[in-house]
């Protein structure tokens, strides 16, 4: 009878229980694999393996190379104090905060450009001419400006 539950006409139509598990399970294990591509360090290129605050040697980056390198490569439009311009943002900021964007992170923009995200500057474009170990001597002079201003 219509109206009744169970009844032809007042019965919803129901996604059978194992149809509805294996969808979610699919997502999840989509999901995990490409988190895992995303974190996986092995699955990044061989020019981003490695310490950033290192030399090949094993000794420390030399704090002026990397705040000569910066004022070469990226003081225009981050300022020479690395508190941003009105061409770039910031990168003594929070955001910047290593458990947010990682060196890996610093360094993909640097050499490959990035797509803007946090601000309104417009996407980065790669860095013409910067060789990866003098990347990682900036990064190495970033994170130290950062640890100066409290941001670590």
């Amino acid at each position: 009878m219509p109206g009744r539950p169970g009844g032809r006409m007042g019965r919803a139509r129901m996604i059978p229980r194992w149809l509805a598990f294996a969808a979610v399970a699919a997502t999840v294990v989509a999901g995990l694999a490409l988190w895992q591509k995303r974190t996986d360090p092995e699955g990044l290129p061989d020019m981003l393996a490695g310490s950033p605050d290192l030399q090949e040697s094993g000794e420390p980056i030399p704090s002026e190379a990397g705040a000569a390198l910066f004022a070469q490569n990226c003081a225009a439009c981050h300022g020479a104090d690395a508190f941003g311009t009105d061409r770039g943002p910031p990168l003594v900021h929070r955001i910047y905060e290593p458990s947010h964007h990682s060196d890996e992170a610093f360094l993909v923009a640097m050499l490959l450009g990035v797509r803007q995200h946090h601000w309104t500057f417009g996407s980065m474009p790669p860095v013409e001419g910067l060789t990866e170990p003098e990347a990682r001597t900036i990064v190495a002079h970033l994170r130290a400006l950062q640890r100066a201003n409290g941001i670590h």
